[in-house]
Formats: C-alpha cells, structure tokens, sequence
C-alpha cells in the first residue's frame, strides 16, 4: 500500500468568497441570489465536479493501461439536497445529498457492455466515488493557526 497526502486549504474573504489554495488556485462563491457575489462556483458544485472530473480522469487513465482508443468521456452529476437542512430551517433529514447520479458517454469503438465494464472500473477506481460511497474517517479540528498563502 502507498499512501499519499493531498492538501489543500481555504480562506473565507468578505461575503461568501472562499479562496482555495492549490497548485491551481482558485475561488469559490455563492450566486447573488444567495448573498454571494458570483466569483465561482459553490461548494456543492464544486463537489459534484470533482465526481465528474474524478470519472473523466481516470476513464483516461484506464484506457491508456488498457490500450483502448477512448476518444472522449462525457459525464454529467445531478445531486439532490435538503437546503432547508442545510440553512437550518429544520432538523429533520441530512445535509448532504440524498442521492447522486451521473451520466456518462463513452465514445469509443467499444459494445455497449465494454463501454458498462470500464465504467464500472473507473467507478470501482475512482477516489471521489469510493468517498461517497464508502465511510471514510472525518476529523475535523481547531487549531490556533494555519498558514495560508494569499
């Protein structure tokens, strides 16, 4: 087993814009519509196309190893959510998604059950997708200091 550590870090600003700090950098924000100013997408977006690109990743990754001519991988995620939950208007329910679904096109020369059997190794591969589907140890702490670039 080989275990590496991937970290990032984050900085609410004013309002809600968060900047992330990465090897790419980037914002996350709230729509106007929620208080934001619409710099980036939000958390939950954010999420979601972490699936996505998880999917899309390691479709490639896959079909190099295997030597398979996949000329695109196409995914769409749609969750849904109990907003009530997570603005604290009830505490009945939970506050992530109740259920994620993905779509994904597979273009290549490949039958209809190829095409299944690699989404179900880039599913059964994928990191983001065992997080969701697996119970992973969550720790959160506070602590009196983090440094953070910028």
């Amino acid at each position: 087993m080989s275990i590496s550590q991937v970290k990032v870090s984050s900085r609410i600003r004013e309002g809600f814009r968060i900047d992330v700090n990465t090897s790419h950098p980037f914002v996350i924000d709230q729509p106007k519509a929620a208080g934001g100013t619409n710099q980036g997408p939000n958390p939950l977006e954010i999420f979601l196309s972490s699936l996505a690109a998880c999917i899309c990743t390691l479709g490639r990754i896959i079909a190099t190893q295997k030597k398979l001519n996949v000329r695109a991988v196409d995914v769409e995620v749609e969750g849904d959510i109990d907003k009530d939950f997570l603005m604290g208007f009830t505490t009945e329910g939970r506050a992530g998604f109740t259920e994620i679904r993905t779509f994904v096109t597979i273009d290549a020369d490949l039958t209809q059950a190829e095409k299944e059997d690699l989404l179900h190794e880039i599913e059964r591969r994928c990191p983001i997708a065992d997080n969701l589907a697996l119970e992973t140890s969550l720790k959160a702490k506070v602590v009196d200091h983090i440094a953070i670039s910028n």
